[in-house]
């Protein structure tokens, strides 16, 4: 049943517990387990009301509270989804608040990758109260359709597909156009291999596509003509190509011209060019030496402009922007000399008139904030983690440095308050074959927070550098528990040698395959870690492998299996473990089965090796599964483990 409560909440969630006072003291660790305060805030198209997605206690389900934002003082109407709980927010129309809801259906996995959560859609009409929930299940928001009032679009992968062979971005999709007045739904099109995948424009218009040609081994992409029902093939990529071409807007002065972030012969991906009508690259808009586009930035009125791209983006110490709009470029800039601590600013909404904004800021001394900027008046609404204060929170410096075999590395390290040398600790990012960017990091704030720095190293393998340094991991051979783990020491060893860090007092923790390096890390030999973290690790390489191998091919079976197989398999390596090993897992863990600790619980205990083991009861793999409890048991097991029983004396 659908709960509705009238009460005045603090947005400011202060009413909490107090402050934490004791400048030099780190915070309770309960203040870093709580799930967001404030998890999303969005204004209506006219301004008049802000929908806030909040979880007001410390264990309690996401609530959504709708405000008017000409009186903010005033209660406001509440809407919780019992016994789901809201995960994402989205205004429709002036009046209808479109819904994603999550809901955990099972206690056990159905497999890899199957996990204990459903997902479907709801509304509610602000002024009848009414809430409508949408059987499907599965479905996500596609499109607000700002041009079709009380409509959107929603798309579902049908059940004959979900376990298709082909990578999630090319399987097949459904698309409905929904009428959130009537509840009926209208099907524009239903994908297949050979073309599944839609884009839409503000109108509702499908302009773009993508599927796989199955015989022939090539993603394709397709284009449709505004008016016509039929698609035209624009482009076509090998399964077997290492390069990107990702089609990420169009020039809305001249449609015929799309954005495409590729590589086109290049081994950094540039932002390019394209016409659909000649089917070729035109012009590079922008390419750099260092790394790669990462992407675009969309105007910030969703509703009027929502298909301008005003911006594209790369990463290296922070999200940078480089803008084509000046009017945008002059939004931004003046956004950031209003917000507090600003770092990583964002538009999350606006309205029609361009008069109000909601705005959302996170970064090193900011966990996320959010701030609403109406009739002249600018005025913070929320935060994520309102009991964490930016004087106590660490910068992020980002370092470059040379491996030992000299390779070009890059990592984050944040940086505690006080004085150096710090005992430290690498947190390698999971993946591996991921593109990394610290902007917030609530793991390594909590041990920075307690005194320890931390680095986060992009070792080879990484996405964001190119080519060569991606395949350099497995394209010769798999570097996993070589080269990728001298990659992670050698960040260690950089701290050490810029007197950052202490020689005698360095650990790793990670999660997925960090947890795999740290793993790793536990048997290597000469030992530079007092002690080893290993969450959620991948124990065995060849089993992990075998959950999905059946549907690999191209470009991603030669990845996994050469990375995956050749590696260092920390399963075999239980006798040579040399350091104390603390193990933690999630007994529901969809991506990384719990049955990897349970072999290698019962592998090194064979080995007569001291370890300690921490299970969190209900927890899946993601981070936006770990409620409360978890994240408390998490965060004291880590600290707890440091401080005491990481080796002689502790961390």
């Amino acid at each position: 049943m659908v709960k509705y409560i009238s009460c005045i909440v603090l947005l400011s969630a202060t009413c909490l517990c107090s402050v934490f006072a004791l400048a030099n003291q780190p915070y309770p660790l309960d203040y870093f387990a709580l799930r967001e305060v404030v998890m999303d805030a969005r204004l209506s198209p006219d301004g008049k009301r802000l929908a806030v997605l909040t979880i007001p206690s410390k264990d309690g389900d996401p609530v959504v509270e709708v405000y008017k934002t000409g009186n903010m003082s005033a209660k406001p109407f509440r809407i919780n989804a019992d016994p789901m709980e809201v995960r994402n927010i989205y205004w429709a129309t002036n009046d209808d608040i479109v819904m994603r809801l999550r809901q955990k259906v099972r206690d056990k996995i159905e497999g890899f990758n199957q996990g204990v959560f459903e997902f479907k859609l709801a509304s509610v009409n602000i002024n009848n109260k009414k809430f409508k929930e949408y059987e499907q299940i599965g479905a996500s928001i596609v499109h607000l359709l700002p041009n079709k009032p009380r409509k959107v679009i929603y798309s579902f992968i049908p059940g004959e597909f979900e376990n298709n062979r082909l990578s999630e971005p090319f399987r097949p999709t459904a698309y409905y156009e929904l009428d959130l007045k009537t509840g009926r739904k209208r099907l524009i099109l239903r994908g297949k291999i050979a073309l599944g995948q839609v884009e839409f424009d503000n109108s509702g218009n499908p302009w773009l596509a993508r599927g796989f040609d199955l015989k022939k081994g090539y993603y394709v992409w397709y284009y449709r003509q505004s008016g016509s029902s039929d698609w035209t093939e624009l482009y076509r990529l090998s399964e077997h190509s290492y390069e990107n071409f990702e089609v990420v807007g169009f020039d809305v002065n001249n449609p015929h011209l799309f954005f495409v972030v590729a590589n086109n012969g290049h081994d950094k991906e540039g932002l390019w060019e394209f016409d659909s009508n000649k089917k070729a690259f035109t012009e590079l808009i922008y390419r750099r030496n260092d790394v790669d586009v990462r992407g675009v930035r969309f105007h910030s009125n969703d509703w009027t402009s929502g298909d301008e791209v005003v911006a594209v983006s790369y990463a290296t110490d922070k999200l940078h922007y480089e803008y084509f709009n000046a009017q945008e470029a002059a939004v931004y800039r003046q956004l950031e000399g209003l917000v507090p601590n600003a770092y990583n600013v964002r538009v999350l909404s606006r309205t029609k008139d361009n008069q109000s904004l909601m705005i959302y800021n996170t970064g090193p001394r900011d966990p996320g904030s959010f701030y609403l900027l109406h009739r002249g008046k600018f005025q913070k609404v929320g935060s994520e983690q309102p009991l964490l204060e930016a004087e106590k929170l660490a910068d992020v410096k980002y370092i470059k440095f040379k491996s030992r075999d000299g390779r070009d590395l890059a990592a984050y390290v944040t940086v505690p308050n006080g004085k150096p040398p710090f005992p430290a600790i690498v947190l390698p990012h999971g993946g591996p074959f991921v593109d990394e960017l610290v902007i917030y990091d609530e793991w390594a704030q909590m041990l920075a927070n307690n005194g320890y720095m931390v680095v986060q190293p992009q070792y080879r393998g990484s996405f964001n550098y190119g080519i060569d340094f991606h395949k350099s991991a497995f394209i010769e051979g798999s570097e996993a528990g070589f080269k990728m783990q001298d990659d992670k020491d050698d960040a260690a060893l950089e701290l050490v040698k810029r007197g950052w860090a202490e020689k005698d007092r360095l650990a790793m923790y990670g999660w997925s395959y960090g947890g795999y390096a740290a793993l790793v890390a536990a048997s290597r030999t000469p030992q530079i870690y007092q002690c080893s973290i290993a969450g959620a690790a991948v124990a065995d390489m060849t089993m992990q492998v075998n959950y999905y191998r059946s549907r690999l091919r191209g470009v991603q079976k030669e990845r996994q299996l050469k990375y995956r197989l050749g590696a260092i398999n920390p399963i075999d390596e239980t006798k040579k473990v040399n350091i104390p090993l603390l193990m933690i897992h999630g007994d529901v863990d969809q991506r990384v089965p719990v049955t990897h600790a349970v072999k290698y619980r019962k592998a090194i205990d064979d080995q007569g090796k001291p370890f300690k083991y921490v299970e969190l009861k209900g927890a899946d793999h993601f981070y936006d599964t770990l409620e409360y409890e978890h994240q408390k048991l998490l965060y004291e097991s880590i600290i707890s483990f440091l401080k005491n029983e990481c080796g002689p004396g502790g961390l």
